[in-house]
């Protein structure tokens, strides 16, 4: 049902799983949401495993499903129940879905609804899971490229390469991050420490790669690793291993963005190893620190900042990551005018200001 000139129209967003945010995707939904509430009407579908926070919040309203208990369908479940209660309960312009392992859930909506489709990764490239799920995935991926009404990718690379798989005009929106983003001034108990932070520490993020460098060079300074690491259990005892020859403090994932960026800020260095992204949210904030970045050289890195914003090492090239920490460890001074470009970078090109406009004109087009 078409929303009256009087009223603004109104989305349903399925997939971000809750806000306010602590992942990379729910980051991207939670400032569209901000910087479009005043003319449109947004209704988040979450899970009571990511949020507590139900009802009108913030200019747009959350409706939280019980978690199921089993925890392995969780998502899955919280997917087809967004689509049960938007096909006979809810009554939207469009519905924006995001994330791929969703898309089974297009055939259904699509009978009712336009549908934008975000692409946030490929998560079959992941290592974290098996077979038959990297086929559902993969499977995900084929209904998206078929169904979605309208489908935009965070990264270069992936826009690029659903263009050759699809006829379909793909629209490549960078993530973003607000330039207004409280960092906390409470004291941090750890300091001169080289960081690593991901929300899942899974083997693609490379945060081994970092620590088999750093014991090869015989590293006394502190390291601090921010992030879950339970959902590998062997990946797992693999990083706590490292604990017999570095010092290295684990902390999970830090949901406070602003105490989370006061850990980032007070780094001497952030080193992110990921071998596989889509637009990585954690580098973004971590320039917004004005922190000195060392990072993988893989596509998706590469298209958000030069070298001359942050030091690109080889992917998973111990030999060069162990040059590239010690040339970082004595060249601050480099390393902080490069940050400086990099934190510049982000007001001129990924300010969620800007971006939002580009999800804007899409919403325009499906609403009408």
């Amino acid at each position: 049902m078409k929303s009256t000139p009087l009223h603004k129209p109104s989305i349903a967003v399925i997939g971000l799983k809750g806000l306010p945010a602590f992942g990379g995707a729910a980051t991207v939904g939670e400032n569209i949401i901000a910087q479009l509430k005043d003319k449109y009407n947004f209704t988040v579908y979450a899970v009571a495993s990511h949020t507590n926070q139900k009802g009108d919040i913030n200019g747009y309203k959350q409706i939280v499903f019980r978690s199921f208990p089993i925890k392995s369908l969780n998502i899955l479940v919280y997917y087809i129940k967004s689509m049960l209660h938007c096909t006979f309960v809810g009554s939207y312009d469009m519905i924006h879905l995001h994330h791929v392992d969703g898309a089974f859930i297009l055939p259904i909506l699509r009978l009712q609804y336009r549908v934008l489709s975000t692409s946030h990764a490929r998560p079959q490239k992941h290592d974290k899971f098996p077979k038959p799920v990297k086929w559902f995935f993969a499977i995900n991926e084929l209904i998206m490229l078929l169904m979605a009404s309208k489908i935009t990718a965070v990264a270069k690379p992936l826009a690029d390469f659903y263009s050759t798989q699809t006829s379909k005009a793909i629209t490549f929106i960078p993530n973003g991050i607000s330039m207004h983003l409280a960092i906390s001034s409470s004291p941090i108990s750890y300091n001169d420490y080289i960081l690593f932070a991901a929300g899942r520490v899974i083997p693609s993020k490379g945060c081994h790669f970092m620590l088999e460098a750093l014991k090869q060079m015989n590293y006394k300074g502190k390291i601090l690793i921010i992030g879950d690491i339970h959902q590998v259990p062997k990946y797992e005892q693999t990083l706590l291993s490292y604990k017999n020859s570095l010092d290295i403090t684990f902390l999970n994932i830090i949901k406070d963005k602003a105490i989370l960026l006061s850990h980032v800020q007070h780094a001497k260095l952030f080193i992110y190893p990921t071998q596989y992204e889509a637009m990585s949210i954690m580098l973004l904030e971590a320039a917004y620190t004005r922190t000195p970045i060392l990072c993988s050289d893989i596509p998706e890195n590469t298209a958000i900042f030069a070298p001359s914003e942050v030091t690109f090492f080889h992917s998973a090239d111990i030999p060069d990551l162990k040059q590239k920490i010690t040339h970082a460890l004595t060249h601050p001074t480099e390393l902080q005018t490069k940050t400086l470009k990099a934190h510049a970078k982000l007001k001129n090109v990924y300010n969620w200001e800007k971006i939002a406009l580009e999800y804007d004109k899409l919403y325009t087009t499906l609403t009408h």
